[in-house]
């Protein structure tokens, strides 16, 4: 899979109790972080999630669009789209 990789829609709600992939939303995920949304904070915490959360390197796990939105699409590099889904399914 090294060479593999995928994009993930998701809907982020910054400010929150915790850190969660909570579950489907759409087509995409939903996820909470507690950061806020200034300065890029809540984006950051969700690529630290998402990396965690799917055994990736943090350099692996892209913001691809949607910097200052709820809606954004990441790219994450190194796992295709079959293997992130499992992964997020145990989570969320």
């Amino acid at each position: 899979m090294a060479g593999a990789s995928t994009r993930l829609r998701l809907r982020v709600s910054p400010g929150a109790r915790s850190n969660a992939i909570v579950g489907r939303h759409g087509d995409g995920w939903k996820v909470r972080v507690t950061a806020p949304p200034e300065d890029g904070r809540a984006n950051d915490a969700v690529l630290r999630l998402l990396a965690e959360q799917l055994d990736l390197p943090g350099a692996s796990v892209t913001l691809v669009s949607g910097p200052s939105g709820r809606d954004k699409i990441v790219e994450l590099a190194g796992i295709d789209a079959a293997e992130a889904e499992r992964r997020l399914e145990r989570q969320g």
